[in-house]
């Protein structure tokens, strides 16, 4: 991870805020869409930090320069600003958030600039809010983006892959039937329409898919819906006739994506006249979601005209369907098994032939043998393969050329995962391939055992993810030690790998919505020692209602159900740290993988070999 020197950037930055007459100007992390992972010609707070993490906030001011990230990124941020930044180490006590810190840098009267197509309409409000409590003029939505403005020619192209279809075959559900469900929540809430921004919403809704952001099978796009029409965002160019024939089967309309904003006017100021047309009536407002643009929200009319919601359509795409969950059961079979091969391969190269393979080199072995698997589209996000020391930064990325040969008597933490038509997987098992330390095997248990005890929990409906935090993480807190991120995120079915609105952690949106039968999340508790090792198992588990003896309440009961199917580390596992019962969950586990997963080897091959002896039981 190198540095970038930034001080030719920051200079040209600081000029262009002169000419705005901007005392502070904010570089969000995400798109016009709130991407969490963005296209390349996005990357815009990257290119002006250097800091290439997946979550973050540049400020910039005429005399000082800020990037605040959290806990996954501590390591990694520190490693590649360069001495114009300050680190802002996000949920760390006496560090101001960023919005905090840009509100300080207001006071006297300065004006915050941030461009209102990459900032929510939340965040702007309550930015706002902050800048005029600490005596700052006032947040400037600034039409051009001045980061664009200096990276000049440089900038990468907007994406312009084509947009597929997904049969129903493995979208389970068709889209007049998802645009009606739609229409009804609409109906309830009363509004005028709902504007749609979010990438994978879109992708869920229409049932398409794309390929312009990296490992995201989404593409750039907006979509209005109203009780009686659907209109697409999208420039035309990215569709095939036979994509432009099935959107027209399905009654939906298709304008050109820079569009949205222009006609986002117009459907506002339709309101003004149905308001007119009609005496003492109410006015049905446009429904956006909360990730919604600072930008879109103006267009369509501000606050008068628009409610801010939780998106409906992220929370029926998170409730899988059978067809959907039972792609997640297929696929993560298939996947286990790559993965397998591939650990079973890499040991053998490590402690056998002797091989040198850096981690990148083993990465790509994992790509290809994860590319001979039925319906394979591609990665589902970076392969974190990392090795001794690496494997502490919680989302370290090899870069070609400059990275780790694999130390065999180091740790060894992989997390990947892919895209099949029938779902997304993403798994991480952490080895060791020589003789670890005590305290490598002590970590590795007490994290087992954490992810364990979230794996067979059982709770009453209504129970959010930010109430079974502490599961995962007690065995961890006994000894004094913990994790700086969460314990589980929402996975989309063939769509992005982190997917809300669910989750499991302390994020405080995680305990306002509860989990519910169908949804997909991981169970990923881990532990990092700077400098030394880390830790990290992560399963992919599903929702499901379970019976119970009793019923307190009158209420349904729910567990979980695992699909990720790769054995753990024997080696790592110190056994006298597991109870009976731990045992007897590990042992059934592994029989399990073993019988679901064993025909795709040859008897005595190395792979077999492998399987056989990480899932003989304890």
């Amino acid at each position: 991870m190198e540095k970038v020197n930034t001080t030719e950037r920051l200079t040209r930055l600081r000029e262009l805020m002169k000419q705005h007459k901007l005392d502070v100007y904010i570089v969000p992390s995400e798109d016009s869409h709130s991407s969490e992972y963005i296209a390349p010609c996005d990357a815009r707070r990257e290119y002006i930090s250097g800091f290439s993490g997946s979550a973050g906030c540049a400020v910039i001011t005429h005399e000082k320069a800020a990037l605040a990230t959290d806990g996954r990124y501590f390591n990694q941020a520190s490693k590649q600003l360069d001495d114009n930044w300050l680190l802002l180490k996000q949920g760390l006590q006496d560090v101001p958030t960023w919005q905090e810190w840009s509100a300080e840098q207001s006071e006297g009267g300065k004006v915050v600039g941030v461009d209102p197509t990459v900032i929510s309409a939340p965040d702007a409000r309550k930015l706002a809010e902050k800048i005029k409590k600490r005596g700052g003029e006032d947040l400037m939505a600034v039409e051009e983006n001045l980061v664009d403005i200096i990276w000049g020619p440089d900038r990468p192209q907007q994406p312009t892959e084509p947009v597929k279809i997904l049969p129903q075959q493995f979208s389970g559900k068709d889209v007049k039937t998802k645009l009606e469900e739609l229409r009804k929540e609409l109906e309830k809430k009363k509004s005028s329409g709902f504007i749609v921004s979010m990438l994978d919403e879109i992708a869920w809704l229409f049932n398409l898919r794309g390929n312009d952001i990296p490992y995201n099978p989404v593409f750039f796009s907006y979509a209005a819906i109203t009780p009686t029409t659907a209109t697409l965002y999208v420039n035309s160019s990215k569709l095939s006739s036979e994509c432009k024939t099935y959107l027209t089967d399905n009654n939906v309309s298709i304008r050109p994506y820079h569009k949205i904003f222009e006609d986002s006017d117009i459907l506002g100021k339709s309101l003004e006249a149905e308001v007119e047309a009609a005496l003492d009536a109410k006015i049905k407002k446009f429904l956006v979601s909360t990730r919604t643009s600072w930008a879109l929200k103006r267009a369509l009319g501000g606050e008068a005209k628009v409610e801010e919601i939780r998106s409906p359509i992220g929370d029926a795409k998170a409730v899988k369907n059978e067809t959907e969950l039972e792609g997640m059961r297929a696929c993560h079979v298939r996947d286990g098994a790559a993965l397998i091969e591939y650990f079973a391969w890499l040991e053998h190269q490590l402690t056998i032939e002797k091989v040198e393979l850096d981690e990148v080199a083993a990465a790509d072995k994992l790509e290809e043998l994860r590319s001979k698997q039925k319906n394979f589209v591609g990665l589902s996000f970076d392969t974190i393969s990392s090795t001794g020391a690496n494997a502490a930064v919680i989302h370290y990325m090899p870069e070609r050329g400059n990275c780790s040969t694999i130390d065999p008597k180091a740790v060894y933490l992989c997390d990947s995962g892919a895209q099949y038509l029938d779902g997304t997987t993403d798994t991480t098992r952490t080895l060791h391939f020589g003789d670890p330390t005590e305290m490598e095997k002590k970590a590795y248990t007490l994290v087992l055992k954490g992810n364990i005890a979230l794996d067979v929990a059982v709770f009453p409906k209504g129970t959010s993810g930010f109430a079974l935090d502490t599961l995962a993480r007690q065995f961890l807190w006994e000894e004094g030690l913990d994790y700086r991120h969460g314990t589980g995120h929402g996975v989309g079915s063939y769509l992005n790998v982190h997917e809300g609105p669910i989750g499991i952690g302390t994020r405080i949106q995680y305990s306002e919505v509860p989990l519910a039968p169908g949804n997909v999340i991981s169970d990923e508790p881990g532990y990092y020692e700077d400098g030394s090792f880390g830790i990290r198992i992560e399963n992919i588990i599903m929702v499901k209602e379970v019976e119970t003896k009793h019923k307190f309440g009158d209420k349904p009961y729910l567990g979980f159900e695992h699909v990720t199917m790769v054995p753990y580390c024997r080696k790592l596992i110190d056994e006298n740290l597991l109870t009976r019962k731990e045992k007897h969950w590990l042992n059934e586990y592994h029989a399990d993988i073993h019988a679901k997963t064993k025909d795709y080897f040859q008897p005595g091959s190395i792979a077999m070999k492998w399987l056989e002896r990480e899932t003989t039981p304890i």
